[in-house]
Order: structure tokens, then sequence, then C-alpha cells
């Protein structure tokens, strides 16, 4: 079930569930799981991508693993708003998680996530090998954060 906010989701999750934050990307997916307060998106992993059915049973592992309630799935919106043929990617991802999993799921604007993310981690003086390493479940921390945050 798609909802249009994270505040809806919050509604449909149940006590002492977390949310997992999704950043897909053509050959890895990042991932990161909130608390069950959900206040703090922590960073997970990072799935590199395989066929759908390979990589949502990575997902189900996680789902079990960690008592997640729902997805945060970053949606890569054009700087002036518009959806390009990555939105339409993201949101085919999105309803392929639909057919495997019955949980509820929301879109987050991802602009400038990796962006933000690596100039931090350049900041704390991380290596090339170690930012490649660990971008992209970083970005997935800071779009289940920014979507935390708007619960607030």
């Amino acid at each position: 079930m798609l909802l249009d906010n994270p505040t809806y989701l919050k509604h449909l999750l149940p006590l002492d569930r977390r949310l997992l934050g999704m950043d897909p990307g053509t050959k890895t997916i990042g991932l990161a799981i909130s608390d069950t307060a959900l206040k703090i998106g922590t960073p997970l992993m990072t799935i590199k991508r395989t066929k759908f059915k390979t990589d949502a049973e990575e997902i189900r592992k996680i789902i079990e693993k960690w008592s997640i309630g729902g997805f945060v799935i970053g949606l890569p919106i054009n700087m002036d708003g518009s959806e390009g043929p990555r939105c339409q990617s993201i949101r085919q991802f999105q309803k392929n998680l639909e057919e495997y999993f019955d949980l509820p799921m929301c879109f987050w604007d991802e602009r400038l996530s990796t962006v933000a993310v690596t100039r931090s981690m350049i900041d704390a003086d991380a290596s090339r090998q170690k930012r490649a390493k660990s971008v992209d479940k970083m970005a997935a921390a800071y779009i289940l954060q920014g979507a935390l945050d708007s619960l607030r």
C-alpha cells in the first residue's frame, strides 16, 4: 500500500515495528532502519542488485530479523521538481515490492541525499574507498531520517 506521506505510515505501523529506508540505485540498494520509537535512522547495509526476486528475498530476511513494519523509498525528483526516467524506475521498484510484501510504504524526496552524505564523509576525511563502500546505506539513512523528522 503506497501512502502519500510518512505521517500516514506511522499510524499503520504496529507497535515495536521499524521502518526500512531504501535508496534504490541501478547497481545497489542502500538500506537503513529506524528505531522502534521512529526517531533515528541508522545505516544498515547495501545490497548488490541482481534479479528483483533475489533482492526481494534479501529484503524479506531483513524484515524478519529487524521487525520491519513499513518502507520509506527514496524518490530521485529533479531539482526543478519534475520526475524523470529514474523516478519511473523507482516507482516500478515500489510496485514490485507491493507484489512481495503487504507492508505500507511511502516515497521520500531524495534530492541531493547522496551529495550531502558524500560531503559529510569527505569532511570526516573518509577515504574514497570507504565512501564508495558506505555511501548507499548512508544515503538511505539520510532519506529515512528526513521522513522520520517529518513525523514530529
